[in-house]
């Protein structure tokens, strides 16, 4: 009993997550949420409209957990509408992102929600990430503790599924953009409002996540998602008013679809420990 009421003190996490046919990872990511020292969270999850056993596992999961909520398309809608139905359904203080194929550590939450309870005027807060592949963990990413606008000139200021973002925030950004054109750059899309809306981030510098990036993950991205990317940027960069004569740098995504995905993973994995 005296459990339970602290339990009710504490801020609810909503906790998303959009999954497409990973039924081998799935078990993993979940327990990974289900064994978080913080307990007072909401885990909703929707199948994409998996042609594998993904709804199957996650039935089996909302049987045993009654914060498990399981959601369902009827047809592939792709992951920003899919996180937008998630976020329709939120009803926590904080919402948190998590991927299938992926695992948060322990005390994630429980760091997370103390930072942002802690300083009111961040309104998102990732973690740095262990990264691993079919052959195991073979390194670590931390991004800027503060990071700005700017930053964006190279790569995202998060790592999307690590985050944890107050609900106000992702209600007042409207979510993610459901268009062709964001696809697979959901998160960029959203970085480059929340940074024109004037939201502040920080990136604790603890390994409080890992995060599957692998070869395979690198040979399903297709050129039109390099150049829908791309544009991403461009758009971006002038939405928050990067310098005209900087926004080459929008091409990178095409330059980095045309190196060998070996050449890519196994870059990352020279560079053990980076900050991007």
């Amino acid at each position: 009993m005296g459990f339970n009421n602290e339990r009710e003190k504490m801020p609810l996490v909503s906790v998303i997550m959009g999954v497409y046919n990973c039924a081998d990872t799935l078990d993993r990511s979940i327990e990974s949420i289900i064994n978080q020292t913080y307990p007072n969270w909401e885990f909703i999850i929707c199948d994409d409209a998996s042609t594998d056993d993904t709804l199957e596992v996650l039935k089996k999961w909302q049987s045993k957990d009654n914060r498990i909520v399981v959601l369902h398309n009827e047809k592939n809608a792709r992951l920003a509408a899919t996180l937008n139905k998630c976020l329709e359904q939120c009803s926590g203080k904080y919402v948190a992102r998590m991927d299938g194929d992926d695992e948060s550590l322990p005390l994630r939450f429980e760091k997370q929600v103390e930072f942002l309870e802690k300083h009111t005027d961040i309104d998102c807060v990732g973690t740095a990430s262990e990264l691993f592949d079919e052959s195991g963990t073979y390194g670590i990413r931390m991004l800027k503790e503060y990071p700005k606008k700017e930053d964006l000139l190279f790569n995202p200021i998060f790592m999307h599924p690590t985050i944890m973002m107050k609900s106000e925030v992702y209600r007042e950004l409207g979510g993610y953009t459901v268009s062709k054109k964001t696809m697979r750059a959901e998160d960029l899309d959203l970085w480059f409002r929340f940074c024109a809306a004037g939201y502040q981030g920080y990136n604790l510098q603890e390994v409080l996540f890992r995060y599957n990036e692998s070869v395979e993950g690198y040979k399903k991205r297709t050129f039109e998602a390099a150049i829908e990317t791309a544009k991403v940027f461009k758009s971006g960069y002038e939405l928050i008013g990067i310098v005209w004569y900087k926004r080459m740098f929008a091409l990178k995504p095409i330059i980095s679809y045309l190196l060998p995905s070996k050449y890519r993973i196994n870059r990352n994995k020279r560079n053990k420990r980076k900050y991007l």
